[in-house]
C-alpha cells in the first residue's frame, strides 16, 4: 500500500504506473498471442493497442472533465491540476472501443473479429490497473468494521488511519476472473462480437454493485446514481443487444458475423454439414 516502490536518484517508480504498464504489455501479448492462434493479422495487434491507448486516453480524460464540470468552471486551474490523476475507467472504455473502431475501418479490418479480440485483454489489463489503485490507494472504499478492512498510512487519496473496504482488491479479483471466463466463452461463442458483448454485460452488473461499497467522491453522480453506474446501465443494454443481435446476424449468414476458423465456426461441417457439403462442391 505504497505507491513509491522505489527511488534511484531523481527517477521513482510508482507503484500505479508500473501496475498499469504491466497490464498495458500483459493485455498487448496476450492479444498477439491469440491473434495468431486465430488467424487473424497479429501485425495489427501493436498498432490497435496504440490507437486504443490513444483514444481511451482522451476519452478517460474527457468524461472525467465531465463529471468535474463544477469544479473546473469555479476554477480551471484545477485541470492542470489534475492532469496526473484524473481518469475514468469508463471514458477510457468507450474511447478505447471507438479507436479501435476506426482503426479497423482504416485498415479494412472486421471490427467484431478485433473486438471480440481485444476485449479479454482489456479484463486482464485492468486487473492489473486495480493493483495499481490499491498502492496508490485511489479508488478506495467506504469505512467498515469488518476484519477484511484495509487501514491505508501513506496515501495521497484516502483516509490515512481508517480501515476501508478493499474495493481495489476486489474490483482487481474480478476483473481476473472476467479474462479467463472471456477467454472460455471466446472458445464458445456462435458469433462474432459475442465476446465484447459479454464484456459489455459482466462489466456493468460488476461495476454497478460495486459502486456502492466506493468511498471515494469525485465520481460525479447523475440522481441518486454515481455517474459509473448510470453508464453502467446503458452500457449492459449495450451489451445485451450485441450478444443478442450477432447470433442473430450469424444466423442469417452475414459474413462479418461469422466466427473464424478456431472458434466454434457456424459454417462448419459439424454444426452445417449441408452448408459445408454445398461450399466444398462450388469449389470443385
Amino acid at each position: 500500500m505504497k505507491n513509491e516502490l522505489l527511488t534511484i536518484g531523481p527517477v521513482t517508480i510508482h507503484g500505479y504506473g508500473l501496475m498499469i504498464g504491466i497490464g498495458v504489455i500483459a493485455a498487448y501479448l496476450t492479444a498477439e498471442y491469440r491473434a495468431r492462434r486465430l488467424k487473424l493479422d497479429a501485425d495489427q495487434v501493436f498498432s490497435l493497442v496504440i490507437w486504443c491507448l490513444i483514444f481511451g486516453g482522451l476519452g478517460s480524460k474527457l468524461l472525467f472533465c465531465l463529471t468535474m464540470l463544477d469544479e473546473i468552471l469555479a476554477d480551471p486551474a484545477y485541470l492542470l491540476h489534475s492532469l496526473a490523476n484524473g481518469w475514468v475507467v469508463y471514458g477510457g472504455l468507450i474511447g478505447g472501443v471507438l479507436g479501435g473502431y476506426l482503426f479497423c475501418r482504416y485498415k479494412k479490418l472486421n471490427f467484431l473479429s478485433y473486438f471480440d479480440l481485444a476485449l479479454p485483454s482489456v479484463a486482464l489489463a485492468q486487473g492489473f490497473g486495480r493493483i495499481g489503485c490499491f498502492l496508490a490507494g485511489c479508488c478506495y472504499g467506504r469505512p467498515t468494521d469488518s476484519p477484511f478492512g484495509i487501514t491505508f498510512t501513506h496515501s495521497a487519496y484516502a483516509p490515512n488511519g481508517v480501515s476501508l473496504i478493499p474495493t481495489q482488491l476486489i474490483s482487481s479479483g474480478l476483473d481476473f476472473l472476467h479474462f479467463f471466463v472471456l477467454l472460455y466463452i471466446a472458445r464458445h461463442k456462435k458469433a462474432e462480437g459475442q465476446v465484447g458483448g459479454f464484456y459489455l454485460i459482466f462489466y456493468s452488473i460488476g461495476r454497478f454493485v460495486l459502486e456502492y461499497f466506493r468511498g471515494d467522491a469525485e465520481r460525479g453522480s447523475v440522481g441518486e446514481l454515481s455517474t459509473s453506474q448510470f453508464i453502467a446501465i446503458f452500457t449492459l443494454i449495450a451489451g445485451i443487444v450485441i450478444v443478442a443481435g450477432s447470433r442473430y446476424m450469424a444466423s442469417r449468414r452475414v459474413k462479418a458475423f461469422l466466427v473464424g476458423p478456431d472458434g466454434t465456426a457456424w459454417s462448419s461441417e459439424e454444426e452445417h454439414p449441408t452448408d459445408a457439403k454445398q461450399e466444398k462442391e462450388e469449389s470443385l
